[in-house]
């Protein structure tokens, strides 16, 4: 698939630049490195895009969102999106970079740069070296974003080239024999032109038996300011992640949320593997036809590539002859699956917003339309249990090693990839009332279309979505909001298609209010949000009770779930003093099921008041910075807790508290930092999975060293 023509974007100056680059190390750039100074510079951010597609204050958004600056990246030593979670209210981690949010589980609601195309889809987790910041919107974003889960969405704003002369060289070393360099540079080539080039390689062994990393990536990008009103900025982003042992599943453990193997526990052998390779291509265009009228249009493609091939534990092996094979038989069945994934993605994405002047109200229009396509290719092949050559694993006496996948009886499954299209329009007007008072109204008209390539099954619907919120401000420092929104999930064709020509099932929505009060203190230094909410999602796809397996002519699934997502949540974010920063939050939230199904034959489904997996009710969450200036340095102290969750099986997870530090210094164009997670090398899980597969395991102390020198 990278043979294909990518002459539509307008990038081959850009592939050029990056023809040259220096291999080197992930991990994050920071544009000017400063140890002391406001802190409010660093952590907080007070604008963004991401509520309204527009420029707002984030005090006037109504709707909770929060943005992690390039700089707590770089004081958490953040290599990648997992490392950031604590620092986000209500997003707990689910499993590689799948996530919690307000209760939902969510794995593909994310964005680069406000559009579609994600590189690391498929069970690969985002790498932070290309990303300048982290913005989050809470609640349901399909109004503007089109169909999601509801709980929120994360966009990866990346790095864009600059005028700015920058170069910088970061080295990193650590435990678990991580080692790896970066190299970012960044200038003009004219009065006109700017470039962005960079690299980075990691490599790093996995506390998980088996496992291991290694990360590449090769960017570069120019901007050309053709005029004062028009600006064309294209990119390239080449991804390689070659993860050994993969793909990683949970640990073992009992009913009380125990491990009863060590967590360093996995059931793939050291020929597993899951190597991935992505190709990102991107033009964005930003024009003004007059001072109030104005478009931004982005295009990005993406093809990526997956071979994977691991062992799936399957079932107990009755080795006490009782007739009943448990945990306490100690040996698991196990299949071997190797499998062939690729994407190819093109999504453009093309935003007008108008601004007007009606008396004394102000009106901000916007209107736009995005459309995504992607083609995807699926190779699968299977060999189960030792009837095909796959030796049982005893987890408590690991035999690996014993079987031979070059030997196994593999049986093609004859799968087949998937075609979809989806296209949304949208309306939103920013309504500036009064300097009191802001009123945002919109909607969205989506129609989404998927073809099965493996049965020529393809099925099409459409959804509408509104939101309509309001914001107060009594003062200057102070706004309360309210919000109603909707969201809508697309079900995929291979759920539709279990009775031909059904296609029955209709997307997954939701409805959700939310208020809340943010305020700034201290002349602005401290930025503080608090917000309520409830969500009801409706039409969730669950187990038909009446069905009786394939062929039986009985649809196997139904929209006839209904969850019930209630909670609040506050976050904390700047300065307390000229030296001392600090971002904390805090979230509660109940989510349980209004109308579900129950039965012995029925799996991965819940009755009625049931809890939903994987969602925990209180978390918390602090990085606090305190910069000592008489000695060019500062010492840093997090810390995340996250209470009590169940596993999909209904197993318990225990609630857990990690604690890190950190220490950074500089000397003229050098910084070294010292990040210490998990401190006192906790035993902990972060959610939990299925019975067979256990729970997944958080990360031992991790102990990462960086130097980092400008030139």
């Amino acid at each position: 698939m990278f043979t294909k023509k990518y002459l539509i974007y307008c990038l081959s100056v850009s592939s050029s630049l990056v023809s040259g680059a220096v291999i080197s190390q992930q991990t994050t750039e920071m544009e000017t490195i400063e140890v002391t100074g406001r802190a409010q510079q660093f952590y907080l951010e007070t604008q963004s895009k991401i509520g309204t597609k527009t420029d707002l204050d984030l005090l006037e958004l109504p709707q909770s969102a929060q943005v992690l600056t390039e700089q707590l990246i770089i004081d958490q030593a953040a290599r990648n999106i997992t490392d950031l979670y604590r620092s986000i209210a209500g997003v707990s981690e689910f499993s590689y970079s799948g996530v919690t949010f307000r209760g939902f589980r969510d794995d593909g609601n994310v964005f680069y740069d406000g559009v579609r195309g994600d590189p690391y889809s498929g069970f690969g987790v985002p790498q932070l070296f290309n990303v300048a910041r982290v913005e989050v919107l809470k609640g349901p974003a399909s109004a503007l974003y089109g169909g999601g889960e509801p709980g929120g969405m994360i966009n990866y704003v990346t790095k864009k080239p600059s005028y700015n002369e920058m170069h910088q060289l970061k080295v990193t070393a650590g435990n678990f024999d991580t080692r790896g360099a970066s190299l970012d540079m960044t200038g003009g080539l004219s009065e006109n032109i700017a470039y962005r080039l960079g690299g980075f390689y990691e490599e790093q062994d996995s506390f998980r038996n088996n496992a291991d990393a290694e990360n590449t990536e090769i960017v570069g990008g120019l901007t050309f300011d053709l005029s004062d009103d028009t600006k064309i900025t294209t990119t390239v982003d080449y991804i390689k992640q070659d993860l050994g042992g993969n793909r990683l599943r949970g640990v073992p453990v009992d009913d009380d949320g125990n491990f009863i193997v060590p967590s360093s526990y996995n059931a793939n052998e050291k020929s597993d593997y899951q190597n991935m390779k992505a190709l990102v291509l991107q033009a964005q265009l930003s024009h003004y036809f007059t001072d109030n009228l104005s478009v931004n249009s982005t295009l990005r493609y993406l093809d990526n590539e997956r071979d994977q091939a691991y062992h799936e534990s399957r079932s107990w092996v009755d080795v006490n002859g009782d007739g009943i094979a448990n945990i306490d038989d100690k040996t698991i069945r196990r299949e071997y699956r190797k499998q062939y994934r690729a994407n190819e993605e093109t999504s453009l994405t093309t935003d007008f917003v108008y601004e007007i002047e009606s008396g004394v109200v102000k009106h901000q229009l916007l209107f736009g339309g995005d459309y995504h396509t992607v083609n995807t290719k699926y190779d699968y092949f299977l060999a189960k249990y030792q009837a095909d050559g796959v030796a049982n694993l005893n987890i408590f006496d690991l035999n690996y090693g014993e079987t031979d996948p070059s030997k196994y009886n593999l049986k093609n499954q004859n799968r087949d990839g998937i075609d979809s299209d989806r296209y949304g329009i949208y309306l939103q007007d920013v309504i500036k009332l009064t300097e009191n008072w802001l009123v945002i109204a919109g909607f969205r008209y989506d129609h989404f279309k998927e073809y099965n390539q493996e049965t020529n099954y393809s099925y099409s619907d459409s959804d509408v979505t509104p939101r309509f919120a309001v914001t107060y401000q009594p003062t200057e420092d102070m706004s309360i909001y309210a919000n109603y929104s909707e969201s809508f999930n697309p079900v995929s064709s291979t759920d539709q298609e279990d009775v031909i020509g059904n296609a029955s099932l209709q997307p997954e929505t939701a409805k959700q209010i939310e208020i809340g009060l943010k305020n700034q203190w201290l002349d602005g230094k401290i930025m503080s949000t608090f917000a309520i909410y409830r969500i009801n999602k409706q039409n969730v796809v669950m187990s038909n009770p009446n069905d009786t397996g394939t062929g039986d002519g009985i649809a196997a699934l139904l929209n006839i779930g209904e969850v019930e997502s209630n909670g609040f949540e506050a976050t904390t974010v700047g300065d307390i003093t000229d030296n001392w920063t600090i971002t904390a939050n805090y979230a509660y939230n109940d989510t349980q099921v209004i109308k579900g199904v129950t039965g012995d034959s029925i799996t991965n489904t819940f009755g009625d008041g049931d809890r939903f997996a994987n969602a925990p009710r209180h978390q918390a969450g602090l990085w606090t910075r305190y910069a000592i200036s008489e000695i060019d340095s500062s010492i840093a102290f997090g810390a995340n807790y996250v209470s009590e969750q169940l596993s999909l099986s209904g197993q318990k997870v225990q609630p857990f508290t990690v604690f890190d530090m950190s220490w950074t210094t500089s000397w003229d164009d050098i910084l070294v930092s010292v990040n210490v997670n998990n401190l006192f090398d906790e035993e902990y899980a972060v959610s939990g999975f299925s019975e067979r597969n256990g729970h997944f395991p958080g990360s031992p102390r991790e102990v990462i060293a960086q130097l980092t020198y400008q030139f």
